[in-house]
């Protein structure tokens, strides 16, 4: 006569539990083999290269807490555009162009001076910004990650009256 199932039940859930933690700790290119001796089982461990980190999100690439810095990175200055235009309207119309100094962010129609840095790094900075603009004032933590050698910039906001999604942004020749 078979058993009941309540009996079988924590096996089964043993052997699962087993099988899960076996199929999750080990691959076959770096598993050692059964057959394999203590010895040639720490060699094998010992010659196994560490797993390479993931690569960081590009909000979340590499950089220092800011440490005294006070200002943005000279690597992050100067004037980015959101589309071509930007850099070479004369009218006065570059509604998506960012100008980039020591200490502030310049808008077409608002300015943001830097506060407190939380991180920094050669081509990423980020902080809190006090914003003023057409009669407004608010204040956002920002990230401006520059990528691709210098080329693109990636602003991110973050606050009550963030940008919702990143901004790419293209260094103005």
């Amino acid at each position: 006569m078979p058993a009941p199932l309540t009996r079988l039940a924590p096996l089964a859930l043993a052997s699962i539990l087993t099988l899960a933690t076996i199929s999750g700790c080990s691959s076959k290119s770096d598993a050692p083999q059964p057959t394999a001796s203590a010895t040639e089982t720490e060699e094998v461990f010992q010659e196994t290269p560490a797993p390479a980190e993931a690569s960081l999100a590009a909000d979340e690439t590499e950089a220092t807490p800011a440490g005294g810095l006070s200002e943005i990175p000279e690597t992050i200055r100067g004037r980015w555009g959101l589309v071509a235009a930007d850099c070479t309207s004369t009218k006065g119309d570059a509604k998506g162009l960012l100008e980039i100094s020591a200490d502030q962010l310049k808008f077409y129609e608002s300015v943001a001076k830097l506060g407190e840095i939380k991180e920094a790094g050669e081509s990423r900075i980020r902080g809190t910004f006090d914003y003023s603009g057409e009669g407004q004032s608010w204040t956002n933590d920002v990230v401006l990650d520059v990528q691709d050698d210098g080329k693109t910039m990636i602003r991110r906001d973050y606050g009550k009256d963030a940008m919702p999604g990143p901004l790419k942004y293209t260094r103005c020749t």
